[in-house]
């Protein structure tokens, strides 16, 4: 039986860019998000007599990310002359279901067998209950309708946008100048340091290893995207459930 190439020649959103040029455009985004962000914290301020300050600061804290990459994704894309789907890969099949069972596997499985070694061996550095501070503060400070802005933004905003920018943008353009299993892992990597959380990094690059494979498998992002929601909603849930 003959091999099939890798990656499947189909693929019609590969990037021209060097590395250089994958890293500088996406640390412009960072930084000019970091600016936005300066606008949140006195937003936030403004809200104390909100409902919830805290969920409302998360959701704009989660624009300013976002929308700068946005428009440099958007911007990619026409520079490259193709739309924005066919740039990136934003394409999904009805086999991509299949990320669902597969996302809540690697919270409720995966994780596990990530972070019980790591429990074993530093109890006080990797124990389940620091592991979940920052999930579970979101969701006590959810009540209500607040839950619902917090699903979204967890649940369906950071999927698309960090699959869109860290497989799409930078796994998709890493992998046509170094390959796939570099790219692979260099942009795990990548995704797991810009989390800024060092106690959630195994469980981070292990899932992001899931994402990243999803990719490479499919060329496209349906399966990463439907599998990152799925993680993250099973995460929550379980959190808020708990």
């Amino acid at each position: 039986m003959t091999q099939a190439p890798w990656p499947p020649p189909s693929v019609e959103h590969k990037s021209k860019r060097s590395p250089l040029s994958l890293f500088l455009l996406w640390l412009g985004c960072y930084l000019a998000a970091g600016v936005l962000s300066f606008i949140v914290p006195s937003s936030g301020s403004e809200t104390n007599a909100a409902d919830n300050p805290t969920t409302l600061f998360l959701a704009l804290s989660a624009l300013a990310l976002w929308l700068p990459f946005v428009f440099m994704l958007r911007w990619v894309a026409r520079r490259a002359g193709t739309d924005f789907r066919t740039s990136f890969g934003l394409r999904f099949t009805k086999t991509d279901w299949l990320g669902i069972p597969l996302g809540v596997f690697c919270q409720v499985v995966l994780m596990n067998v990530i972070n019980w070694p790591l429990n074993k061996w530093f109890p006080e550095t990797f124990n389940p209950e620091r592991i979940e501070t920052r999930a579970r503060d979101l969701v006590d400070a959810a009540q209500g309708a607040w839950f619902i802005v917090l699903f979204v933004v967890v649940v369906i905003g950071a999927p698309l946008v960090e699959e869109l920018v860290y497989r799409g943008f930078i796994q998709g353009g890493l992998q046509t100048r170094i390959g796939s299993t570099w790219a692979l892992i260099i942009t795990s990597a990548w995704f797991t340091v810009i989390h800024l959380e060092p106690i959630e990094f195994p469980g981070l690059f292990a899932i992001a290893l899931v994402l990243g494979l999803c990719y490479r498998r499919t060329q496209r992002l349906g399966l990463s995207i439907v599998t990152h929601l799925a993680f993250n909603a099973t995460g929550l849930l379980l959190v808020a459930l708990s």
